[in-house]
């Protein structure tokens, strides 16, 4: 079991792992396809939506307004229908209306009373205000990739933050859902790692990319994890 009592620092991923981000991109992307006839399932549609993320990120970096943008484009192009700009715009639109999970809020409440509780967020900084809001915590810091000018898996992100947290990576655990943006890259700066595998229509990947890793613990909420640090 990874002893939680010599951390000092505990960063978080945050769409996947504290916002239900499934149903937002569901909610978001499902209008789209029905307004072009375009039928597709809500597992497939999230296989889609990680493939076409990943690949819009891996690039020259642009602002993840525009990579949200380009994920309905490249829905249009791979179905044959061409979305409007209002359609393009819905997508990161949307983000300021996708709730957290129903532990999020509480346990990291419970995690900031033990910790310093930081985020790092493949989202732009305007972007999650709004989410930061609804998450009701008080971070001690926040790490995007606006701020970076990457996206995870690239390391430069969690580069920036060590920057900014100025802690032995000793003292630092990383959770996120995705093994894929966060326990892979976070591993190979030799950081502790928690997988938040969440329930998903697609079980152990989510609307990610597929990753293979082992993380040093595995939970699947955020209601286990504060339950493990206070052990």
């Amino acid at each position: 079991m990874l002893d939680f009592s010599r951390f000092r620092v505990i960063t978080f991923d945050c769409y996947g792992t504290l916002i239900d981000w499934e149903s937002g991109i569901l909610g978001a992307l499902r209008p789209i396809l029905f307004a072009h006839h375009a039928q597709m399932d809500d597992s497939e549609i999230l296989r889609l939506y990680g493939e076409f993320e990943a690949e819009a990120e891996a690039g020259e970096y642009r602002s993840y307004r525009e990579v949200l943008r380009d994920v309905v484009t490249r829905f249009g192009r791979r179905l044959n229908f061409e979305p409007t700009s209002p359609e393009q715009d819905s997508l990161p639109e949307s983000i300021k209306n996708w709730e957290p999970f129903a532990d999020s809020t509480s346990a990291l409440r419970q995690l900031k009373s033990t910790l310093q509780v930081g985020i790092i967020s493949n989202v732009d900084d305007d972007l999650f205000a709004a989410t930061e809001r609804k998450l009701q915590t008080d971070f001690d810091f926040v790490i995007t990739a606006g701020q970076a000018g990457a996206y995870k898996p690239s390391l430069k992100i969690f580069e920036l933050a060590q920057k900014k947290l100025d802690v032995n990576r000793s003292e630092w655990v990383h959770a996120g859902q995705s093994v894929y943006h966060d326990v892979i890259p976070a591993q190979s700066l030799g950081l502790a790692t928690v997988w938040v595998n969440r329930p998903s229509l697609r079980p152990n990947i989510g609307a990610v990319r597929h990753g293979d890793a082992q993380p040093d613990a595995t939970v699947t909420s955020l209601a286990d994890l504060a339950r493990l640090v206070a052990i």
